[in-house]
């Protein structure tokens, strides 16, 4: 059965008559460890996953595993307890959330060199990172005068939301980070760092870099931004606007609820509801962030994939099926 064809299933009738659904059941997870054949792991989790209806994407590399899943309750369990059986990985952490829509059309693993690209081969979080702090303490840490917070995060991320008084490095990918430290250094002398990222993979990488680098005081969020914004109340958050997620939802806010944003699916930007009115906009085509940057023959290559979306949603198909 196919994820959404699950999902439906799960509709009941209540007392009343009404029509009711359970939430869809979003899990982000990562986990750096030593995979000697990332390769032979990949066949059984992609059929554990499809087997119950699990969607999303996981990344498989020699370093460990990355990626966000979505299903339903049994479903997210039963990837979960797999993954938790693979070498090293029995103390995996996740953080879950919950969507209203299917946030994936299908289920992709994949096999890549790193399962967050920063392409420094000496960088290796299962050797050292920085210190974890705890949601509840990362405030009174940040607000330090002798502290200064890093976003790790790429520009359109941060362009929608981040922690007040946070440096923002203006990275379109994280592999950029390690030139924007080097030439920025120096700004950081006598400087504790405080770094976060989405849900804490990047601040792995960010943070053992900089050890690397001979920074003596490395701290980061632990969780990421997603277990701040689950832990800590709206009334005593410093966080600024919503969190940019790499699903359907787009962005949450406090309490994970699912943010106003959408996606430009051209560019894979965030856009605002009332982005979509400008004159720039078409969708599944541009937006007023990209326009310029492509070409008409790459405007009429994404109409035409466009048309073949609205024709499969036409015919109650998924456009893309499950894949690994």
């Amino acid at each position: 059965m196919s994820f959404s064809g699950q999902m439906k299933g799960e509709l009941r009738a209540s007392a009343g008559g009404r029509i009711w659904s359970r939430m869809y059941t979003v899990a982000a997870l990562y986990h750096f460890t030593k995979f000697e054949d990332p390769a032979a792991l990949k066949g059984p989790l992609a059929a554990v996953c499809c087997s119950h209806g699990v969607s999303g994407t996981l990344l498989l590399a020699k370093e460990g595993i990355n990626g966000t899943i979505a299903g339903t309750r049994a479903g997210i369990d039963a990837a979960l307890a797999h993954i938790r059986a693979l070498p090293g990985c029995s103390d995996l952490e996740w953080k879950e959330s919950t969507a209203s829509v299917p946030p994936f059309n299908r289920m992709k693993v994949r096999l890549k060199r790193e399962i967050v690209t920063m392409g420094q081969p000496d960088v290796d979080p299962t050797a050292a990172v920085g210190r974890y702090v705890a949601p509840k303490d990362w405030n009174e840490l940040i607000a330090a005068p002798d502290v200064a917070v890093i976003d790790t995060r790429n520009d359109y991320e941060v362009a929608i939301g981040t922690f007040d008084g946070a440096i923002d490095p203006q990275t379109k990918s994280f592999g950029e980070f390690p030139a924007w430290w080097e030439e920025n250094k120096d700004r950081f002398h006598n400087k504790r760092i405080a770094m976060f990222c989405t849900g804490g993979i990047r601040c792995e990488k960010s943070t053992n870099f900089l050890i690397g680098q001979g920074v003596e005081e490395v701290y980061h969020l632990k969780g990421g931004i997603l277990k701040y914004l689950e832990e800590v109340p709206q009334e005593d958050s410093t966080w600024d606007g919503e969190c940019f997620v790499f699903d359907a939802r787009v962005s949450v806010g406090h309490g994970l609820a699912e943010g106003p944003h959408v996606l430009c699916y051209a560019c894979r930007r965030p856009l605002l509801p009332e982005d979509t009115a400008r004159a720039e906009y078409e969708e599944g085509v541009s937006c007023h962030q990209c326009a310029g940057e492509t070409s008409d023959r790459d405007k009429d290559r994404f109409r035409e994939r466009q048309k073949q979306i609205a024709l499969s949603k036409e015919r109650g198909e998924n456009h893309v099926g499950p894949k690994t």
